[in-house]
């Protein structure tokens, strides 16, 4: 039996079992959605940068956002797109470590930098007067550093205990990347230890910082009721509709794949589930931001008439 094992050093995607006429339309559906992904969180990084009225601590974080969104996309999707258009190719052990080891990372980021961002409107809104304070920029950048770091930190519990694992066969990936949970499906030992810290991870940043973020937006609730302006209550929750969306899509897919109990074919279900969390959820984010937002809108618009301007007087 010892003699048949042999270690695995390359993983082959499964991706999505379609016909070949289906795999050419998707393909160009999903190159279009990574277009407008790239497209959609680059001009918000661009506002951002180049718009003197969005350097607030609010729009800081969204830069981070955005950054994580890309970094998403770009982590998972091109692979898919290959193995999409043509046979799909081998992809080495050391490959897949990481793309398991970076998709973590940016899961558990924009975790926390969706508390993070939470936390900010709470301060702008329960209490104003004391905002540029207590979010002063160096408590913005120590907070985004930490998200950043402890994002890192914990994606690297679960590769350390994946690397010691033996790989002997079969090599097949059901995922259309390397998903930790297809990854140590395939694993020749006992796994049971690295499936608890997977929930427990994933109860640890999904229910904790959902936890704090409802916390934060019954405060916000509350705030927001005073208010007897009705114009003042319109604003406060403009400011704050865009980041409930992008709570809910997130935390929502997240926590139905892998806290939520599962219905039907699970492995089918949650491969579609991440497919909306890594190309529909980037893609939606610059959206959702820039059509409830009238601050981006407006530097959107802004930029377009320098735009224009320019051209005119060329």
């Amino acid at each position: 039996m010892g003699d048949n094992q042999t270690s695995v050093t390359e993983f082959l995607l499964l991706g999505f079992p379609v016909s070949p006429r289906v795999q050419m339309l998707l393909f160009g559906l999903f190159s279009l959605f990574y277009a407008f992904t790239m497209l959609g969180n680059g001009a918000i990084l661009g506002l951002i940068r180049l718009d003197s009225r969005l350097h607030t601590p609010m729009y800081f974080f969204l830069s981070h956002l955005a950054i994580v969104d890309i970094s998403y996309a770009c982590n998972t999707v091109p692979q898919m797109l290959v193995n999409l258009l043509s046979p799909a190719k081998p992809v080495s052990f050391a490959g897949c470590v990481t793309q398991t080891f970076l998709f973590l990372t940016f899961a558990h980021t924009e975790c926390l930098l969706l508390v993070v961002m939470s936390y900010d409107r709470y301060v702008a809104i329960c209490h104003p007067l004391w905002y540029s304070v207590i979010m002063s920029w160096r408590v913005c950048v120590t907070l985004a550093v930490a998200s950043w770091t402890l994002g890192v930190l914990l994606a690297l519990v679960h590769i350390v205990l994946l690397l010691p694992l033996p790989f002997c066969g079969p090599q097949k990936v059901n995922h259309f990347f390397c998903e930790i949970i297809a990854v140590l499906k395939l694993a020749c030992a006992d796994t049971h230890i690295n499936e608890i810290m997977v929930l427990a991870g994933s109860v640890s940043v999904l229910v904790g910082p959902l936890s704090s973020i409802v916390i934060s937006y019954v405060c916000i609730l509350r705030a927001i009721l005073k208010i007897q302006s009705g114009e003042g209550r319109q604003k406060a929750f403009s400011t704050c509709s865009s980041h409930l969306c992008v709570v809910g899509l997130f935390y929502g897919t997240a926590m139905i794949m892998y806290v939520g109990p599962p219905h039907g074919d699970p492995k089918e279900q949650k491969k579609y589930l991440l497919l909306f969390h890594s190309l529909f959820n980037p893609m939606l984010n610059p959206l959702i931001y820039s059509l409830r937002n009238r601050e981006v809108k407006a530097a959107l618009k802004r930029m377009l008439e320098k735009g224009e301007n320019f051209m005119k007087a060329l």
